[in-house]
């Protein structure tokens, strides 16, 4: 096989490819490894690979030891400029080195589907159980006022006692909605959710906060309920506000390869709430979605479980990545099948 066939078969796979010579340097890569590493070919080539932006101190390590042990070895969970992935490093005849690094972004997306189904059958059943303890003693309390409120017919205390019995009814009713996200999809302009509640967020800190709004035009209607959408939103940025942040970036793009649980939708709308604030302390990350979990003193510990559980609602994922400073949420939705 020549040169070129040889280039042109390894361009067609999906796994990056790289491989080093003796001293280290790139000889030849392939078209994944480019988006691999964010660096072309021609560019990398003839470079030292350790000069290679990005490159971890433990990939560097592992080429060496097996250089020297001249034995494959595998390390998992590489943090490279293109992403996170698992590498595969062999040796070949006249001390060169293949890398192969594998794209984990397929798993890592399953992995978040499925916190994500954990994380909202646990606010169902927490749902389920408040409600069934809450209920009991209002039964009481409903039973006594509708007594009350006969006893006292026409009367002041009468009347209290009928206000008592609409609460309770009220109780009920939000009780009976808790958790339960009953939506009504229509076709919506999703920066028209994301104008209004930046608009209410700037009025709700008196301006005190810049918000950066980075809209990709192009972007078709949704199909998605205009207030459940509106409410993840404003819970988001309200977050990052007492968050203490300065700064937000609200970005909106189309993503063409992120797995949903929704088949036939290859493309999804991406919206990425960026802020400069506090973050999330590293021990409430891992559950940061689950209900009743918070890092304020005054939270409740559910805007963000109800959040996500909405997202689910609409076939769509709510994710979490810290950045330094602050913190990057991103919703991502499908895109109605008439719109591929």
């Amino acid at each position: 096989m020549g040169n070129a066939a040889r280039h042109s078969v390894l361009d067609t796979l999906s796994t990056a490819i790289v491989e080093l010579d003796e001293h280290g340097c790139v000889r030849e890569m392939n078209i994944a490894a480019e988006h691999c590493l964010a660096m072309g070919r021609e560019r990398a080539r003839g470079g030292l690979f350790q000069d290679v932006e990005g490159i971890p101190d433990a990939l560097l390590q592992a080429i060496s030891t097996t250089a020297n042990e001249q034995r494959g070895r595998h390390l998992r969970e590489c943090r490279l400029a293109g992403g996170w992935f698992d590498c595969a490093i062999q040796p070949m005849p006249k001390q060169h080195m293949l890398l192969e690094f594998y794209d984990l972004k397929w798993q890592l997306q399953q992995n978040k589907l499925q916190q994500r189904e954990v994380q909202t059958g646990m606010m169902d059943l927490l749902r389920r159980n408040l409600g069934h303890e809450i209920r009991n003693p209002l039964g009481g309390i409903r039973g006594a006022a509708q007594m009350m409120a006969a006893e006292l017919n026409g009367r002041e205390l009468g009347t209290l006692a009928e206000l008592i019995m609409r609460e309770v009814d009220r109780i009920n009713e939000l009780l009976a909605r808790f958790g339960q996200a009953e939506l009504e999809r229509l076709p919506l302009d999703v920066h028209c959710v994301l104008q209004e509640t930046a608009e209410l967020l700037r009025l709700e800190s008196a301006e005190s906060v810049k918000i950066v709004q980075d809209y990709d035009p192009s972007i078709p209607e949704i199909l998605a309920d205009f207030s459940a959408l509106r409410q993840v939103f404003l819970n988001l940025l309200r977050n990052a506000f007492q968050a203490g942040a300065s700064e937000m970036i609200i970005r909106s793009r189309i993503d063409y390869d992120s797995a949903l649980l929704q088949t036939g939708s290859s493309r999804v709308v991406r919206v990425d709430i960026e802020d400069n604030g506090c973050g999330v302390p590293e021990s409430l990350r891992n559950m940061l979605f689950l209900p009743l979990v918070t890092g304020r003193r005054d939270g409740t510990g559910l805007g963000l479980a109800l959040a996500q559980q909405s997202a689910a609602a609409h076939e769509g994922l709510l994710s979490y990545a810290p950045l330094e400073p602050g913190s990057r949420f991103t919703l991502r939705l499908p895109l109605d099948r008439t719109h591929a």
